[in-house]
């Protein structure tokens, strides 16, 4: 499932990362969604690692690039520079650690500092499963999200719950963008086509459709 390869077959290689503070689970949701694995023993990042996957949107075959960055203070130079060319991230926080929630907007500040400015973000809170131990409520970490206008989803790397559904929103909704940013981009090239007689010909293929509508993942 995952090759570090990009396969001619593939319509799409994107890029994307998962941010946040160390033990969250950004490792062990990356090895889930890619490899379907889950790791008690999993070890701290040393700078990043990153895994592929290919995903089926409409009718386009789409190779996720997912890295996996450091959480510790001491990475944070040496990851900032693999937010470029991003075009979607997942902010991962422990429900169960507060102090990983609190520091949400710094990692969200970070990334909108160096990425792109239409990146596709998702907040994740992660480890459902132990939600005997949160603390922090899902009503706070959608009204997170709702206020920086980004996506929200709570999900278990451990128990698989949520886990394909908050990858396949943030690649879907990187889908419909660069479809949208084609489309325009054709539509530019055509109008500076030149006139034949009095017609103008433009030349615009027809972009697929995504399974749904993810423009928010407020759900």
């Amino acid at each position: 499932m995952a090759d570090d390869s990009f396969d001619e077959e593939c319509d799409y290689l994107f890029k994307a990362v998962l941010i946040g503070d160390s033990a969250v689970g950004k490792s062990n949701l990356l090895s889930r969604f890619a490899r379907d694995e889950f790791r008690l023993d999993s070890k701290p990042t040393i700078g990043v690692e990153f895994a592929y996957r290919n995903i089926k949107v409409g009718d386009k075959l789409i190779k996720a690039q997912i890295w996996d960055t450091a959480g510790q203070e001491r990475f944070r130079a040496i990851t900032s520079s693999y937010y470029r060319g991003a075009l979607g991230a997942m902010l991962v926080y422990d429900i169960t650690r507060r102090a990983t929630f609190d520091n949400l907007k710094k990692w969200l500040e970070e990334l909108r500092h160096f990425g792109d400015s239409d990146i596709v973000i998702v907040v994740v809170g992660n480890k459902f499963d132990l939600e005997q131990k949160r603390e922090v409520s899902e009503e706070e970490g959608r009204k997170f999200a709702e206020k920086e206008l980004v996506c929200f989803i709570e999900t278990s790397a451990m128990e698989n719950f949520n886990v394909e559904e908050a990858f396949l929103q943030m690649i879907t909704q990187i889908h419909k963008i660069t479809s949208q940013k084609n489309l325009e981009a054709k539509i530019i090239e055509g109008m500076k086509t030149p006139n034949v007689g009095n017609t103008t010909i433009l030349h615009i293929d027809e972009v697929s459709a995504t399974k749904k509508d993810t423009s928010c993942c407020l759900n």
